[in-house]
């Protein structure tokens, strides 16, 4: 298949000849990176994770690891001249298109076993005026810029480079012209997909190349290698702050003003209803405002659905983050065994049965390791994805999720104090407020629904409950 130039400057496609950019007509390059890779339908890719995932969390990891590897792509594209097709299974064009943009090439991966398809994406890559043509998957932390550049120039005088997985499969072939005899009678899916590989070539007598061993993600065993992978990363990872607002049009700007005060890579403020004007201050601010139904739970999950985020942390619009969060933010992260990490807690009031209070919740944060929502929870988005996100539940939802993310590894609490507003300790006195906060929680252990101890909630202040404080 070939590209070519229409009035309006867009790329279409026809039978033969080379890909042209869109100003000039130009050929743009004589090398192709192909990526295979699946439309991330839960249920549909990454099958074998789905035990120790769910259907949800193996879909998002399949999201996530084609995105990795597609950032690199593109930052390799300006420095060696390079085209990108993505052949993908499931999905029409357009899905993938919304999902990975507009700015590459994409086909079907057809039919037939993966030699097939894979056959087919040499084949038609080559008709289209290609010299070197590399195909890779999208399941390799450890696949990077240096391992293609390193592939490009091996085909200088090879015929032929493998990039050997740790399975016994390959997770990169490169190929400078399109030999059917290595894609036919190959035992896909087992141990022996290299070395048989590498027999059909010696019996060809084409010149090979073998790259570095790597590691795939694609069973539960596997998952540590992506984990580690993603320490390393939310060391410089991108934060998404989401925020939960409702009728908070007097604490929204001070609290949005303190997520900025952290070079937040993306601020996501979701409204829950408000009848104020909670949402046009938001708005004003600069931030992204989403809307859902109201309760803390749903509208957090809205909010990581559309971040985009390496890092969700998660704020009350009546809390403010410290000056600088990021950096112990990303610290407390990428420390080994890590699951999630939070800020120590403490109230915008002062009196000596609040300070008393502030000292029981942070020794409570951490030493038993459970922090409350208002104390700005943060972990990675792929872990808040793994383990569900929080449950829709009307009340007790971050002390759900902190419950379910202490089995994957330790909360740490960052010696930095999110300060939350002590109006409800004002208004309901500070000891009455504390002992309601912990009925709740008793009565969450005890067994009782949640749904009947959001009603204890309600009816002791008047409005909605969450985790032990009000919800929205």
């Amino acid at each position: 298949m070939h590209f070519h130039e229409t009035q309006n400057g867009k790329l279409e496609t026809n039978s033969g000849g080379d890909r042209r950019s869109a100003v000039g007509g130009q050929n743009i390059s004589m090398n192709r990176l192909i990526l295979f890779t699946r439309y991330p339908e839960p249920g549909k890719v990454k099958t074998r994770l789905i035990p120790a995932l769910g259907a949800a969390g193996a879909a998002y990891l399949q999201r996530k690891m084609t995105e990795f590897t597609l950032q690199w792509a593109r930052e390799l594209r300006p420095k060696i001249p390079l085209s990108v097709e993505i052949r993908y299974a499931g999905g029409e064009t357009q899905e993938m298109q919304e999902w990975l943009g507009p700015d590459l090439i994409y086909a079907p991966q057809g039919e037939g076993d993966l030699g097939s398809r894979m056959l087919h994406g040499f084949a038609d890559a080559f008709q289209g005026g290609m010299e070197k043509v590399i195909l890779i998957g999208t399941d390799l932390p450890g696949l990077n810029e240096p391992v293609v550049a390193s592939a490009l120039q091996a085909l200088d005088t090879h015929d032929l480079v493998l990039g050997p997985a740790h399975d016994g499969g390959y997770y990169l072939i490169g190929l400078r012209f399109a030999e059917p005899a290595l894609f036919h009678g190959i035992p896909w899916g087992t141990d022996r997909v290299l070395a048989k590989t590498l027999a059909i070539a010696k019996d060809l007598r084409l010149q090979v190349s073998l790259l570095e061993i790597l590691e795939d993600v694609d069973r539960p065993e596997d998952l540590p290698i992506w984990e580690e992978f993603l320490r390393t990363r939310l060391a410089k990872g991108r934060i998404s702050v989401i925020i939960t607002a409702l009728n908070e049009e007097e604490r929204i700007g001070p609290c949005l003003e303190s997520a900025r005060g952290g070079s937040a890579d993306e601020i996501i403020v979701v409204d829950g209803g408000s009848e104020d004007r909670t949402v046009e201050a938001a708005r004003r601010s600069g931030a992204k405002v989403l809307s859902s139904p109201p309760g803390r739970a749903r509208q957090l999950n809205t909010g990581a659905k559309e971040a985009s985020g390496d890092i969700l942390l998660f704020l009350h619009a009546d809390t403010l983050l410290p000056r600088g969060y990021e950096k112990p933010v990303r610290e407390t992260l990428s420390q080994a065994g890590t699951a999630a990490g939070a800020f120590e807690f403490q109230l915008d009031a002062t009196s000596f049965s609040l300070r008393m209070i502030e000292r029981v919740a942070n020794w409570r944060a951490r030493y038993l390791q459970m922090p409350y929502g208002d104390q700005a929870i943060f972990l990675s988005a792929f872990l808040f994805h793994a383990v569900g996100g929080y449950p829709d539940m009307p009340i007790m939802e971050d002390f759900e999720l902190i419950r379910r993310l202490k089995k994957k590894g330790r909360i740490r609490i960052a010696r930095l104090p999110a300060v939350t507003s002590g109006r409800r300790w004002l208004t309901f006195g500070a000891w009455r407020t504390t002992l309601t906060h912990w009925t709740i929680v008793m009565a969450y252990y005890l067994g009782i629904p949640p749904s009947r101890i959001h009603s204890w909630a309600r009816r002791d202040d008047g409005k909605t409950g969450t985790g032990v404080r009000r919800n929205q």
